[in-house]
C-alpha cells in the first residue's frame, strides 16, 4: 500500500469510500452488511487505514455501519472522516446537535478528519455566517478538545465559492476534497482548484477519481488504445496512475461496491506508477474526445452577454449545459448551482431573440441549447 505523509501521520493514499457500499436489492437505504463487512476488512487486511462516510450517505445508514464495521479494530489503526451536512440548509444552526449522534452512531470518541460538506453556491452563505449559526466557530472548539483531530472540507462549487471560503477560514482549513480526475482537470477547472490550494499550502483529498464509473467503462477504442500502452493495467487503473502524479494529492478516495472493484485498486496502489508527460497528454486528448461529443464549445469570451436583453451569464450556463450532458448518473452539480440562481438568470429566461448568436465566434445555436438544457432539466 501506497501511504502519504500527512503532518507525520500514515495515510493510505487508496481511502474506501463509504457512499457507494453494497446493497440488498439496489435499494440505497438497505446496505448488505455481510458483503459491506467483507469489504471494509478486505481493505483493512491489505494496509488501508482512511475510512470515509458522511450524514446522509446510505440514507443515513452508512456511519452506523461503519461504526459497527470498525469497532472490531483498535480505534489508533485507522481514520476515519465523517462530515457536517451542510448540504441541506436545514442542518444550519444544529451542528452540536448533529456532530454528538454522529459520534454515537460511529461509536468513536472522536473524529480523525472532519470536514464542512459540499461547500458550493446553494450554502456557502450560511456556512459563512457564524454569528447566525456558529458552524465554524462549533467545530473550532471540537478540534481544541480533540473532539476532531483534522478540519478541512470538500467542495462542489465553482472557483469564486472556493475562495470566498478559504478568504474566510483558510487559516484553519488541513485539507481539501475535491472532484479530481483527467476529465474534470480542465472540464471542471479543477486545475484551478489545485493552484488555489496550492497557494494556501492545503493537500488535496479526492473524491470522484474515476467520474461516478465513467472513468472505468470507456469505449473499446479508448480502452485499446491506454492497453496498447501499459498492457497490464485495467482502464480503471489509469485514472489512479493520473492522480499518483498529481503532488498535492494525498488521499483518493474510491467507492466500491464489490470485492473485484476493490482488489484491483488494492492491486494499482501497492506501489506507485504515475503517468508520464506522454501519457498524461493522451488522457487529455481522450477526455477531449469524450466531452466534445456532448458540449457546446464555448471559450467564454462574453461577447454574448452583452447582447442578452435578459442579462443572463450565458459562458456559466452554457459551462452547466456541458457538465449535465456529460454526466450519466451523477447529475448533481449544474441543478445545484442553478438552485442557487435567480430563477429569471435560468436558462428558461432565454427569450429566443438570438441577439447572442449573432455575435457567437463559435456559431453556437444558444438558444437551442438552453431549450434543451430546459428539456434534460425536466
Amino acid at each position: 500500500m501506497i501511504y502519504s505523509d500527512f503532518q507525520g501521520e500514515k495515510i493510505s493514499m487508496l481511502a474506501l469510500g463509504a457512499m457507494r457500499l453494497p446493497t440488498v436489492g439496489g435499494n440505497d437505504s438497505v446496505i448488505d452488511e455481510e458483503k459491506a463487512q467483507r469489504l471494509v476488512d478486505l481493505a483493512y487486511e491489505k494496509g488501508v487505514n482512511y475510512f470515509d462516510t458522511a450524514w446522509g450517505y446510505h440514507s443515513g445508514k452508512s456511519e452506523l455501519f461503519m461504526g459497527k464495521a470498525l469497532k472490531k479494530y483498535p480505534r489508533e489503526s485507522f481514520k476515519l472522516a465523517t462530515k457536517f451536512p451542510g448540504y441541506d440548509l436545514a442542518n444550519f444552526g444544529k451542528c452540536e446537535e448533529i456532530f454528538e449522534k454522529q459520534l454515537e452512531k460511529c461509536q468513536v470518541s472522536y473524529f480523525d478528519f472532519y470536514l464542512f460538506h459540499n461547500v458550493c453556491e446553494v450554502n456557502i452563505d450560511s456556512y459563512l455566517d457564524d454569528e447566525k449559526y456558529k458552524t465554524y466557530s462549533y467545530l473550532i472548539e471540537q478540534k481544541r478538545r480533540g473532539r476532531i483531530r483534522h478540519l478541512g472540507f470538500s467542495v462542489h462549487g465553482n472557483l469564486e465559492t472556493t475562495k470566498r471560503f478559504l478568504e474566510a477560514y483558510g487559516k484553519d482549513i488541513e485539507f481539501c476534497q475535491i472532484q479530481l480526475n483527467y476529465i474534470d482537470w480542465d472540464f471542471q477547472n479543477a486545475r484551478s482548484k489545485v493552484d488555489l490550494l496550492r497557494s494556501y499550502g492545503i493537500p488535496v483529498w479526492v473524491m470522484e477519481p474515476v467520474r461516478g464509473g465513467r472513468l472505468a467503462r470507456l469505449s473499446d477504442e479508448h480502452a485499446a488504445r491506454l492497453k496498447a500502452l501499459r498492457p497490464d493495467e485495467s482502464v480503471a487503473a489509469w485514472a489512479f496512475r493520473y492522480l499518483q502524479g498529481i503532488p498535492e494529492v494525498k488521499v483518493i478516495l474510491s467507492g466500491m461496491s464489490d470485492e473485484a472493484q476493490l482488489l484491483d485498486n488494492l492491486r494499482t496502489f501497492e506501489e506507485k506508477k504515475p503517468v508520464t508527460e506522454s501519457e498524461r497528454e493522451i488522457l487529455y486528448g481522450i477526455a477531449r474526445e469524450m466531452t466534445n461529443k456532448t458540449s457546446a464549445p464555448c471559450t467564454a469570451c462574453h461577447y454574448c452577454v452583452s447582447h442578452c436583453p435578459q442579462q443572463l451569464d450565458i459562458p456559466y450556463l452554457l459551462e452547466l449545459y456541458n457538465e449535465h450532458s456529460f454526466t450519466d448518473g451523477f447529475a448533481f452539480i449544474a441543478p445545484m448551482a442553478l438552485d442557487a440562481m435567480p430563477a429569471e438568470k435560468h436558462p428558461d429566461a432565454c427569450i429566443g431573440c438570438h441577439s447572442c448568436e449573432a455575435v457567437c465566434p463559435q456559431g453556437i445555436k444558444i438558444s437551442e441549447v438552453f431549450k434543451d438544457f430546459c428539456r434534460k432539466l425536466g
